[in-house]
């Protein structure tokens, strides 16, 4: 990868890792709405990418509150097992069935009303 798009792509993980430390404990947000957040609407699938990394990061980023835009747990394969990210959701009072938040328009966070 060009080192100019490597730089850039480090920066948009960063802002992605910024905005994730964000989101209070018991709340969720999506992906697009980090992308819209970021001026990146289009985006939603980067900020994916970058939270799928963010384990390797030196920092806890609490990346099991980023959810698809239904409230589906599309990330959960990446959090060691299939079950952990229901887990770390579950402690904090987010109802979950068939790995689809219930209570998602309830629990949701957006950062463009709430940063």
């Amino acid at each position: 990868m060009p080192q100019s798009k490597q730089k850039a792509n480090n920066d948009f993980f960063s802002k992605v890792y910024e905005v994730t430390k964000c989101i209070p404990y018991g709340r969720i947000t999506s992906y697009g709405a980090i992308a819209r957040y970021l001026g990146s609407g289009r985006s939603a699938r980067m900020v994916g990418w970058a939270l799928n990394v963010s384990h390797s990061n030196k920092e806890f980023i609490p990346a099991h509150r980023v959810v698809n835009r239904n409230g589906l747990l599309t990330g959960k394969h990446h959090f060691g097992n299939s079950t952990t990210m229901e887990q770390l959701l579950r402690n904090e009072d987010i109802i979950i069935e068939d790995n689809r938040i219930i209570n998602f328009k309830e629990k949701f966070w957006d950062p463009m009303t709430d940063l």
